[in-house]
C-alpha cells in the first residue's frame, strides 16, 4: 500500500497495519507504541459511545471558547496515531465489515473477556484458518486459561491479588496500590514486546498465532526481586514504605524544607557517604559495616540517619552527594517533572493538534523509546469518535461515501 494509503507511516513498523478492538488502558496502551513505531492503526469503537475513556474525566480538553468537550484527558494517554471507526460488532453486517476489514491486517489486538469475541465470530479460533499469518494478541485479566480465565479483570484487582499492594505502603500501614495503573500499563508493554516477537516468528515462517497476556501474570513478573527474596528465603515481605528491601540506606530521607532519595549502592559508597556526613564512625560499626549488616539493621541506622538529613535543606545534601557520586534526587510534583530541564530535553512532553481544541495543541507525553535510524513518529492526534470510519472504508474495503451513509442510517457504523 502507499504511504498515503498508510497515513504517511514511517518507523519500523511501517507498512503494518493493526485492527485495534480494545478499550480503556491496558489494550490502548500496548497498540499506541505500536503506531509510534509506524503501524497503521484503526481502532474500532461503538457507535455513539466509544472507547470507555472518553467518558473518564475530568479533566476534558477545552474546546477554543473554554468549553470541556467529550475528549477527556484519561482518552489522550494511550490512542494516538490510530484512527477510529464506529463499528456495530453485534450486528452482521458490522461483522462481515469486521472480518473483511482484518483479511487487509496484519495484527489484531483485543482485549474482550474470554469468549466474548465468539459471538461475533471474531475469536482466534475463528479467524486462525481464514487469516493463518495473523498475529492475534489477546489482553484479559487472567488469560486464555485457568480456573478465572472467563472472570473479568481490573488493574486494580490485579494489584491486589499479585502481592503487589502487599509491599507498597508505609511500614505498619495499609497496603496500598501503585498510583497509576501499573498492571495496565506493565501488560500493554509485555503484549507489544509479544507482538514484535510474534511478527519476527511470521517473518521467518509465515505463520501467525495468538499472542496471550495476562494482567494477574504481568504483575506477578513485576514482583522481581520480592518475589525472589520469598522464593529464596521462604519468609514473606511486607511494608517497608519507600526503603530497598535488599539494599541500606536506599530510601527517602527527612531535610530541614523536605525530603530526599538517598542510594547508597555498595559499602565502597557507604564509606564515602559517612565521612560527607561527618560520622566516619558508622562505616566501621559492627552492625552497619557491610549491606548484609546495615540490611538486618536496618531499623537502627535509618533512625540515625534521620536525625542527620534532617539538620540540612535539601538542596544541601543533593548538591553535596552528587559532588562525592552518591545518588540522589529530588521528590517531583507532576509539574515539576514536565519543567525539568532532562525531561524537556528528551521530549517527554509533546504537543499535537487536537480538533476540539481548535487552534490550541494539546498537550501530551511522548514516547520513552529512542532510536537513532527508526525513532518513533506522532502522525496522528488521538482521533475523535468515527472520525475516520469513511475514509477507512473507502481505503480498505472500495465502499462508496453512499454506502457509508446507507450503513450509517442501519447504525451498522
Amino acid at each position: 500500500m502507499t504511504d498515503s494509503a498508510r497515513g504517511a507511516s514511517v518507523g519500523p513498523l511501517s507498512g503494518l497495519r493493526v485492527f485495534d478492538l480494545t478499550r480503556v488502558l491496558a489494550g490502548p496502551s500496548c497498540v499506541q507504541i505500536l503506531g509510534d513505531l509506524g503501524a497503521d492503526v484503526i481502532k474500532v469503537e461503538r457507535p455513539g459511545l466509544g472507547d470507555d475513556t472518553r467518558k473518564f474525566g475530568p479533566p476534558f480538553v477545552k474546546d477554543p471558547a473554554g468549553n470541556e468537550t467529550t475528549e477527556s484527558g484519561y482518552y489522550l494517554t494511550a490512542n494516538r496515531n490510530k484512527r477510529s471507526i464506529s463499528l456495530d460488532l453485534t450486528s452482521k453486517e458490522g461483522q462481515a465489515l469486521a472480518r473483511k476489514m482484518i483479511a487487509k491486517c496484519d495484527i489484531l489486538v483485543e482485549n474482550f473477556k474470554v469468549g466474548n469475541l465468539a459471538k461475533y465470530g471474531l475469536s482466534y479460533d475463528d479467524l486462525k484458518d481464514e487469516f493463518p499469518s495473523l498475529v492475534y494478541c489477546s489482553i484479559t485479566g487472567f488469560g486464555q486459561t485457568g480456573p478465572m480465565a472467563t472472570q473479568p479483570g481490573y488493574d486494580f484487582m490485579a494489584q491486589g491479588m499479585s502481592g503487589m499492594m502487599s509491599i507498597t505502603g508505609e511500614k505498619g500501614g495499609e497496603p496500598q496500590r501503585v498510583g497509576v495503573p501499573i498492571a495496565d500499563l506493565t501488560a500493554g508493554l509485555w503484549a507489544a514486546i509479544s507482538i514484535n516477537a510474534a511478527l519476527r516468528h511470521r517473518e521467518v515462517t509465515g505463520e501467525g498465532q495468538q499472542v496471550d497476556i495476562s494482567l494477574l501474570d504481568t504483575q506477578v513478573s513485576t514482583l522481581s526481586i520480592q518475589g525472589l527474596n520469598y522464593l529464596t528465603s521462604g519468609e514473606v515481605p511486607g511494608l517497608l514504605g519507600n526503603a530497598h528491601p535488599n539494599i541500606v540506606p536506599y530510601q527517602v530521607f527527612p531535610t530541614a524544607d523536605g525530603n530526599v532519595i538517598i542510594s547508597v549502592g555498595n559499602d565502597a559508597q557507604f564509606e564515602r557517604f559517612c565521612d560527607f556526613i561527618e560520622r566516619s564512625e558508622l562505616a566501621t560499626d559492627e552492625r552497619f559495616k557491610t549491606n548484609d549488616m546495615r540490611v538486618r539493621n536496618r531499623d537502627e541506622l535509618t533512625e540515625i540517619l534521620n536525625a542527620v538529613t534532617v539538620q540540612k535543606s535539601s538542596d544541601y545534601w543533593l548538591e553535596g552527594l552528587d559532588e562525592i557520586k552518591i545518588a540522589s534526587g529530588p521528590i517531583n510534583r507532576i509539574d515539576q517533572v514536565f519543567a525539568d530541564p532532562q525531561v524537556q530535553a528528551r521530549e517527554m512532553e509533546i504537543e499535537m493538534d487536537h480538533p476540539a481544541a481548535g487552534d490550541k495543541p494539546v498537550r501530551m507525553i511522548g514516547s520513552p523509546i529512542k532510536m537513532s535510524a527508526t525513532p518513533v513518529s506522532y502522525r496522528r492526534t488521538p482521533p475523535m469518535l468515527g472520525e475516520h470510519t469513511e475514509e477507512v472504508l473507502e481505503e480498505l474495503l472500495d465502499i462508496s461515501a453512499e454506502d457509508c451513509a446507507a450503513l450509517r442510517d442501519k447504525g451498522v457504523i
